[in-house]
Formats: C-alpha cells, structure tokens, sequence
C-alpha cells in the first residue's frame, strides 16, 4: 500500500511518476491499469464494461551511494619482528550501488605507520620492522578510506573510511635487566649490574636489606616477560631474594634467610648475586646484579620516620579507636634492644582527642565526641619514636577533621494555601543546610514523598518550586474540608543523605458540579412471603460535591407495577452518602402461592434537593423476589458416601472426592462441614497423625491438603461430617452426621535398613566346606507388598591381608534370602573353596533391594575374619584314634572350658599318618581355637592357658592328652610333652618311691661314688667361681660341664668348672626335653622361682655332691620343675 500513490495515470493514459525512486529499495513495479467506459444499457442492464492490463517498470541504478565497508569492525593481530609483508587481513568494502557496481580502491590515510594496504584488494601488509618495545603503544590504529573509481551523480568523490586496529603481539626477545631505581619513577634508561646496601647484623629472618633500590624489569609481554630470580656467591645461604618469579617489572629485595650468618664480627661486608633467568629465551636469558651488604653494629641511629610530616584525615564524630593511621612507623637500623621503638604524641592537651599505640606507632581516636569540623577542623601533634638508647625521632601530624554529613536541613516557613476548586495552584519551598558549604553535604535538592496526592503535583528538584499538574478538583478528596497534605521532604547529597519534611496543606473549595450516583447499576433483594413491614433492602447513592448542602439526596419509588406494595425511607450514612432503605408496606400480606411472578420489578429514584436542574436525578432498578419458607433439613445422598483411595506421600493432589446433598426446600444454600477425624493404622488408633491430610471444602469437594501422607503410619481416615443450608428459617438446618472412609493405599517411598550388627564373624577356611553359614545379616523396610519384599545380594568381596594389601575376589560367598517376621534374614554363605593360607578379614558388601518401582537399595559391610593353618594345633593323645573319636566331644568341651575359645576339630587320625609325633602317642586330634572377636589361639598360649587351669589339665590328662604341638611339626624341639605334667600329679608320693628305688640300686656302688665324691669336695673348697667356664649341657642333669664330670655319672670333676648353679637367666634354663611347649613352662612372668640359700649340713645325712656344693653358699635363681628333680633322675 507505500506504493499506491508513487504513480498516478492521466485520462489520456500516460502514466506519471508522482514521488522519487529509490533502487535500494525496489528495483522493479507492477502496476494495474484498469480502462472502463461510461456505462450503457445492455440486455435492458446498465452495464459499465471494463479490461485490466499490467504495466511492469524496471528501475534504472545510478551511483549516488557511497561504498560501504562489510564486517566491520576491523582488528587483526600480527608478532613483532616479522617479515616485511606479512599479511595482518584484508578489508572488503562494496559499492552500494549494486546496479552501478563501481570498482574500489584502498588508501591507508593516517602517516608514518609500519604498513602498507594494496589498493585492489585491501590487504594489509606489514612495511616496517615491527619492534613491540619501541611502538607507542601495541595497538596500532590504521585509518583506511575505500574510494569508488568514478565520480558519484553530484560530481563528487565516492568514498567511506574506517578504522582498523592492529595489535602488535609481543615475541619473548628481551631478557631482563637491573636498575637502581624506585618502581613509582624508574625510567628503564639504563641498566646497573652493581648495587650497594646494609643491615644490622643478626637481623631476623625475612627482613629486606637497606637502602637498595633494585627494579627487575623484563621489556617483553605477559608470559614472555615472565622472568625468575635466584641467589648465587659466597654469602648466597645468608639470604633469600623476593619475589622469585617476577612478570614484566617489579622490586627486587634481599631478605635475610639464616640470621646467624649475618654476623658483624664474622664479616663485615657481604656478597650475594642475583641471577634473573628469562626461562622462555633460551638464547639470551640470563642478567646478573652483584649486591654487596654492608652490616651496621652500633646504635648510631636515631628512630627515623619515612615523613617529616603526615598529612592525616579523620572523620568527625568518629567512634572511640578509630584507627587514623595503622602505618606510622619509624625506622631504626640499631639492633637489640637499643632498636626497639616505643612512640608518644605531643603535646599533652592532644591527648584529650588522640592517642598513639606505644608499640606499633598507630594513632587512633580517643575521644570522638570532641571531632567537630565545625568546632575545629585541623589538628596538629608531634609523634615522637624512641628507641632502647633514648634517640628521639619525631614527625609532624597534620591531622585534617574531614565533614561529615550530621547536619539535617532546616526548612523555613509554613505552608497552608487556600484555592477554589477547578484552579491551579503553586508555593516556593525554602531550606537551609549548616554544612560544609559548597560540599555534597549542604547542597540541597526537594522532592515529593509517595502519598495519596503526590502525584497531584510537582516540584523542581533544584529551587523547590511546587505546583499542580492540572487544575484541582475538590471531589475527588475525601477529607470532608477538602484539604489536600503533600509531604516535601528536603534532602542533602551527602553520605548517608539526610533530610527534613515539611507538610503542604491545600484547602479546595466546592462546587455543585455532581449529581447523585447509584453504587450499583442495579439491585436484587428477596424478601419472605407474609412478612409485612420487613426490610426489603438498602440502595446507596453518593453525591461526589463535598458540602452537606451540595451533596443531599432523597429516594422516591416510581410508579409502577407493584410499586404499591413497598416503601422507601431516606438516611444519611455520611458525607454525599446515602441510603434508600426499601420495606413491604405494613398493611400489605404477600403471598408466595397466589404470586402469578415470584418478584417485583421497582425503579428507584435518587434526587439531589440543592441542584438548580430538576433533572439531575439518577434512577436504579429494583428486582424483589419473594421466598418460599425454608423449613426442610438437607440430607447427604449415599451414592457420594462410598470409600475413597488415595494412594501415599502426596502422589494425588486436589479434589480426590465430591460429595453430593439435596434439600427439598426452593431457596437453599447447602455448606458442607467437617466435624471430626479420625486415624487408624490397622485396627489401631493413629492419634491424631492425619488430622490435617484432607481437607473438606464447602461445596463438598474433598481435597488432599499434605505431601506428608504416610501409608507406614495410618492407612485408613475416618471424617465425620454434615451438610447445612444457610437459608432454613424454620426446623433443622443439619443434616445426620456421616462418615467417609478414605483408604491409603502403599507407595514404595522407604529404602531398606539393615540393623546394626553386633556379632563378630569368623571363617575357618580349612573347615568350611560349600553352603557353610559364615555370616548373617537382617533388614527391613517400612513397606508393604512388593514394596516390602527384600532380595540380598553379594556386590562385592575384598580381601584386606594384615599388611594393609587388599585384593578383590568373586564367587567367594553367595547370601540365601529369607523372611523373619516382620523383616528379612540374608544368609551368607561359602560358595566355593577357601584359600587356608590367607591371612586378614573378608570385607563382604551386601546389598538389600526392595521388588517394586522405583526401586530402594541399601548395603552394608560385613568383616568376616579368617583363621589360617598358622593357628592349627596338633594334640598327641595316648588313647587311639577310635578313643579319641568316641570321647571328642568331651574333649571339645575340656578345651572349651580351659581356652572359653570354640573348638574346631580338622582331623582326628592315627600316628602312623603323621610324623613328628611323641613316641608313645597313639592319635593325633588337629584343631583351632578361635574367639569370637576374631582371634585365635597359638601353640604357646594354649599352654598358658592349659597350665593356668589343674583341673581342665587334669581332665585332658585323664582322656589321654599327652603332648600340645603346632599343626605342622618342623622340629622335634617344638613339641610339648606332658609326661612330666602327669608325673607331676603324683606329687610327693612318686618323688619318694623314686628315691627309694634308686638308694637301693646304688647301694652297692656307694663306696666308690663317696670316695670321688670326698675328692670333689675338696676340689670345691678351694674352687673360685669367676674362672667357671661354661660349657655343654648334660643330658637330663640341670648343670652345665664342658667334659661331663658329674659324680652322679662315676666321672672325674674338673676343678675349673663350678659345680654350683649359674646366675643368670640363660645359665639356668633346663635341658630337660619335657620342658619344651609344656604347660609347665609358661611363656609369660608366672613361673616359679626359689631364692634358696644353702646352709652347711652333716655329710653323712646327704649326698656328699650336696654337701660339696651347700660349701659354697652362693644365692642362687633358679626355675624349678615343680614336677621332676632332673637331677634325681
């Protein structure tokens, strides 16, 4: 439709061009040419006959546009000390003429830049070497101006410009270098390789060398400039340098690394080098500063402050310890004590307002209430540092009360403006500020509070002129004097702004200018049959003209049909507000049967009784039905009463259930309500779990009002319940009470839970065969039905050897499922062979999964720890293999009761199977002894444990148990024999038959024994100790002799050998092959041990050896075999 009027056609035909052509725009036009004639009578019909043709335009392009550039903007990159000619991009431009199509050409305008652009094409090239360093800057702006060939339709030049950034990107050519210079104003002109500087000697650790200005600088870019610094030479341990790593510029320090080293006496000039190492330039890398250290002894120095003077500020009315400054320090290079700086502030009378940190030198306020800048607004004090000598250094504080915003603004005046309605109206604010004046602070600017005629007006923000946008109209105020109050706030730009209110108060006058208004378009009230005099109901109208006079109003009833039946009654409710209160006459008995119509249609007046036009009247219809008595009760219907499932946890959100009621009477409004609930879990009461789940809505929809419900806590609700019409006059307006039953049904929302387990679990593996119980866990899960049904399965075995090494394992163990009550029993089983050689603990990860979706899963972690063939013990009995076979069980309970450990037997099997068996045992019973907690018994504490315990030993003894070994015997020295034990049960008794039996034998050689045994004696008197030697042991004897001289055996006694017993432990240890692994010989510190001091006996009453040996009266330790005397055998 642009297009209708750029053409137009004359009567003669020719076709006019009625605007301008762009061919941007369009490049081709059709237009419709429709030629008709006047009209004629044809077939006795006026007919007008009338053709269409089409006339197609081509438009012809002329160069009138200037070329324009494609992608732009333009930026492209290019690395410094690059070929000439390297390419950095092209840039394209077109003429806009697309019809013309002019060729282009390229010109970079800007002078003296290191590159060049090909007229043709538009490729930029570099022209210069490119050093990054010695560029202005690495951003190189190229202004490049693309010119069409010919010359536009004006005669003018066709060309556009644009810019195009090149950025020069740095290539790591540069190693860096050393200056002495500060980092704020070093100009990098030349570098320095020697740089001089002191410390005080044994300065601690980490404090920075003197007087040394050292700027590592690194010309190139980001990583390239990335340099690092160490320490070399003699002194290079004394120190450290900081930073290490430095990227482009930065200060370079030394700190003092090893203060012992720094030592006056020792030198008193030092040398480190620092060596900057470029680690990306591998060519040129590396820069070398020598620093030579002078170290300063005496305190010669006075504390120095950086600053003769400080410029301070401090905010008034600031807190009590506000910290001024945190960094006035002075410096004193002196060590000890005499470098120790405490400061002080002068004079006196500042102290009343500040104060100085003795210690560190900060100065803080003291009592902020005296910081007023309008009182005083500069301070000035000195600070005085002095050190361990007594030096005094001191510097200025000029110490400035900078303002702060604690003056709110005063308004001036009052303002109360009096204006008839329909006028406009406008005041001038007035304000004042104390403040700092020509500062944010005392600058002031006005604005409107929100309020209820805020936006009524307006105000300059700057001069506080305040006037109303349009003119005010008094009926739409409500306050009854018509008064309008705009609260101005005036308001500073300091921080935090403060401000000052001011009330404008605008009194508008009134017009009669409304007429009366109905509050609704219409009316509908009911009224009961034969109810004369009753209140029908109430219309309102309200008269928007603020004055008692303007806005009276009086109702009339029109006449009409059934107007006679009623009455209309005016009052005044308030201010223009009205009421018509509409009654049935007194003397007039309606009555609903005769009624042909149940209602009455009215027309209600309302006239204003001050309005100069008799027509300023409203009118508003009245519809008046009359009732029926309500007198039935309503009933809930049964149909609606039926069980009602909702399924747990909130899956099921609003109306789950509608309940239905009828009540026969003709006006009626049905409310249902809820009365009680109540909450059953089974057939046990749930309390009062579910009394907020469901929620009974008026018109009978029952919703669900809770995520929470929990089929694990209740899974029935009761809800008691009635239905009321509002409308009954007469009667029962409740129905009978009912009951809904709500059911919930299951969701699977609870994961199973394993109970804790309190057992220790323990696998033999030589005894456990294939479907051996190793283990057991149990889990439940709140859920019913599938949700409930548990499955275990086995997720993983890890085997953790007592080295800390673990290594997995599968098929290992399977678990059986089965139920227990209210919960599920998992049986760990042995589900193929177990490796006996291991030693540690199964770690076993058992997994609980509930049959229903979504699906709960929970694991535990079993340790079931193994017993390997180390723990097996080998008992020797002297009973055969049938005996032990039919006493094992009471044997099994002997070693229950001695060890309180189960017994597990492996084999029971002859001697003639094995080897390394005790001569005279006849079975042999391999067993292990294992504790619940995982443990198990060796060889050694099963002997404890036996020889702890006479009567188990003694019971063991009597069903036939002679010798305790380990499960493989290796030696025979390791094996425990229990002959000497039995023997011992004799006690005194077999020790006297034996000796008896031996005074006869020997009684026949006694003469020949006396005599050697005379010879010994006299040997033994005169025999020192100390030359003892010793040497092998005698079998069967408790005594050591290197040739076996022992007058028991008729041989001779060598008097270098002791005849007495040894006193060390290791001397005394007996031979006998009895002692070995018996329970007579405890591992542990309950042995028997004699102190026994030999007295001088008559020879003739004993041996003579004895007598011999009491001579020497040593006090001797010995361990004695309470059940033989080696010696007496």
């Amino acid at each position: 439709m642009e297009n209708l009027q750029l053409f137009y056609i004359l009567p003669n035909g020719s076709v006019v061009l009625n605007g301008s052509l762009d061919y941007a725009k369009n490049t081709f036009y059709q237009i419709k040419i429709l030629a008709q004639d006047g009209g004629g009578w044809l077939h006795n019909n006026w007919t007008v006959q009338k053709s269409f043709t089409y006339l197609s335009l081509t438009i012809k392009d002329v160069p009138n546009l200037n070329p324009r550039f494609l992608n732009e903007p333009y930026s492209g990159s290019v690395p410094e000390n690059c070929d000439l000619g390297t390419i950095v991009l092209t840039v394209k431009a077109i003429d806009q003429d697309t019809g013309v199509n002019d060729e282009i050409f390229y010109f970079i305008t800007n002078a003296r830049v290191p590159f060049v652009i090909n007229n043709t094409t538009g490729t930029i090239t570099v022209s210069q070497p490119l050093d990054r360093e010695q560029l202005p800057s690495e951003e190189v702006l190229l202004e490049v101006t693309a010119r069409e060939k010919d010359l536009d339709i004006h005669g003018k030049v066709a060309q556009t410009s644009t810019l195009v950034t090149v950025l020069v990107t740095d290539v790591n050519d540069n190693k860096p270098q050393f200056y002495n210079c500060s980092l704020s104003s070093c100009n990098f002109a030349s570098a320095q390789n020697n740089f001089v500087g002191n410390i005080i000697e044994h300065s601690s650790s980490r404090l920075p060398v003197s007087n040394l200005n050292i700027v590592a600088h690194d010309p190139d870019k980001g990583i390239n400039s990335s340099f690092e610094l160490s320490l070399q030479g003699p002194n290079a341990n004394a120190f450290t340098v900081f930073p290490t790593t430095i990227v482009g510029t930065g200060e370079v320090q030394i700190l003092v690394q090893n203060s012992t080293l720094v030592d006056y006496e020792i030198s008193h000039v030092m040398v480190v080098q620092i060596i900057a190492n470029d680690t990306g330039n591998p060519t040129d890398c590396c820069s070398t500063a020598t620093v030579t250290i002078e170290l300063i002894d005496t305190n010669d120095h006075i504390p120095e402050f950086p600053q003769s003077t400080y410029n301070l500020s401090v905010e008034e009315n600031s807190p009590d310890g506000t910290i001024i400054s945190q960094n006035i320090t002075a410096y004193d290079p002196d060590s000890g004590v005499l470098g120790q700086i405490t400061y002080q502030l002068l004079p006196e009378n500042i102290l009343n307002t500040f104060m100085v940190n003795a210690t560190t030198g900060a100065l803080l306020v003291y009592n902020g209430s005296l910081l007023d800048r309008e009182t005083r607004s500069v301070y000035y004090a000195n600070l005085q540092a002095k050190d361990g000598g007594n030096l005094v250094g001191t510097t200025v504080l000029e110490i400035t009360v900078l303002d702060v915003n604690d003056m709110k603004p005063v308004i001036t005046g009052s303002y109360f403006i009096s204006v008839e309605e329909g006028q406009n109206v406008s005041t001038q604010i007035k304000a004042i500020d104390n403040d700092q004046p020509g500062s944010p602070n005392s600058k002031l600017s006005y604005k409107i509070l929100p309020g209820l005629f805020s936006n009524n007006f307006t105000i300059n923000e700057d001069t506080g002129e305040m006037y109303s946008k349009e003119p005010l109209d008094r009926e739409a105020l409500e306050d009854e004097r018509g008064q309008m109050v705009v609260t101005v706030m005036v308001y500073d730009h300091g921080e935090p702004p403060l401000n000052a209110t001011v009330d404008v108060t605008i009194t508008v006058g009134d017009l009669n200018d409304n007429i009366p208004m109905f509050l609704n378009q219409s009316y509908e009230f009911s009224v009961f049959e034969d109810s004369p005099g009753s209140l029908v109901g109430e219309v309102n109208a309200t008269d928007a003209d603020r004055t008692e006079i303007n806005s009276r109003i009086s109702f009339r009833l029109e006449s009409g049909s059934g107007s006679s039946n009623f009455l209309i009654r005016s009052s005044r409710l308030g201010p223009g507000n009205y009421s018509g209160q509409l009654s049935v006459d007194p003397d007039i008995f309606l009555d609903y049967d005769t009624l042909q119509q149940k209602f009455f249609t009215l027309t209600v007046l309302a006239e204003n009784t001050a309005a100069d036009n008799t027509g300023d009247k409203a009118n508003v219809s009245v519809i008046v039905h009359v009732l029926d008595v309500n007198d039935e009760p309503p009933t809930i219907l049964p149909g609606s009463l039926q069980d009602v499932s909702v399924a747990e946890n909130g899956t099921q959100q609003g109306v789950i259930h509608t309940l239905n009621a009828f009540d026969p009477d003709t006006n009626q409004s049905l409310v249902f309500e809820e009365l009680a609930v109540a909450c059953f879990k089974g057939d046990s009461s749930a309390e009062d779990v579910c009394w907020d789940w469901f929620v009974l809505a008026p018109n009978g929809s029952v919703l669900v009002n809770s995520l929470e419900i929990d089929y694990e806590v209740c899974d029935r609700v009761l809800l008691t319940l009635r239905v009321e019409d509002l409308y009954t006059e007469k009667g029962n307006r409740y129905s009978q009470n009912e009951t809904l039953r709500i059911i919930i049904t299951d969701v699977n929302d609870n994961a199973p839970v394993f109970e804790a387990i309190s057992k220790t679990f323990v696998v033999v593996p030589e005894i456990s065969p294939v479907d051996l119980e190793v283990a057991t866990v149990k889990a439940t899960d709140a859920d019913s039905g599938r949700g409930g049904t548990l499955n275990f399965s086995i997720i993983s075995v890890v085997f953790v050897e007592d080295n800390g090494a673990s290594r997995p394992f599968r098929n290992l163990f399977k678990v059986l499922t089965t139920p227990d009550k209210d919960a599920y029993m998992g049986s760990i089983r042995v589900d193929s062979n177990l490796d006996e050689s291991l030693k540690g603990q199964y770690k076993v990860t058992v997994e609980a999964k509930d049959g229903e979706e979504p699906v709960h899963r929970a694991q535990t972690v079993l340790n079931i720890f193994t017993v390997d063939q180390s723990y097996r013990i080998r008992l020797q009995f002297l009973s055969t293999v049938e005996e032990v076979q039919s006493n094992s069980e009471n044997i099994k309970l002997a070693l229950t009761t001695v060890t309180k450990a189960a017994v597990y037997v492996v084999a029971i099997r002859s001697t003639e199977d094995t080897r390394d068996t005790h001569a005279d045992a006849k079975a042999v019973m391999e067993v292990y002894f294992v504790y619940s907690n995982g443990t198990a018994l060796d060889v050694n504490d099963l002997s404890t444990l036996i020889q702890a315990d006479p009567l188990g030993l003694a019971e063991l003894v009597k069903l036939g148990l002679a010798v305790i070994g380990p499960g493989e015997v290796t030696k025979p020295t390791k094996e425990v024999e229990l002959i000497g034990i039995i023997a011992g049960l004799a006690a005194f008794l077999l020790i006297f038959i034996l000796i008896m039996t031996l005074v006869l034998v020997l009684t026949t050689r006694s003469y020949k024994r006396k005599l050697n045994a005379m010879k010994a004696l006299k040997v033994a008197t005169t025999f020192n100790p100390v030359t003892a030697q010793q040497g092998a042991g005698i079998p069967g004897t408790n005594q050591y002799n290197a040739e076996g001289a022992n007058p028991m055996l008729n041989l001779p006694l060598d008097p270098s050998h002791d005849l007495g017993f040894h006193e060390d432990s290791i001397s005394v240890t007996s031979m006998n092959s009895l002692d070995e692994n018996t329970v007579n010989a405890p591992a542990d510190d309950n042995f028997e041990v004699e102190q026994v001091k030999m007295r001088p006996t008559d020879p003739t009453d004993k041996e003579v050896l004895v007598a011999a040996l009491n001579l020497k009266e040593p006090t001797k330790t010995a361990y004695l075999n309470t059940t033989f005397t080696t010696t007496d055998l």
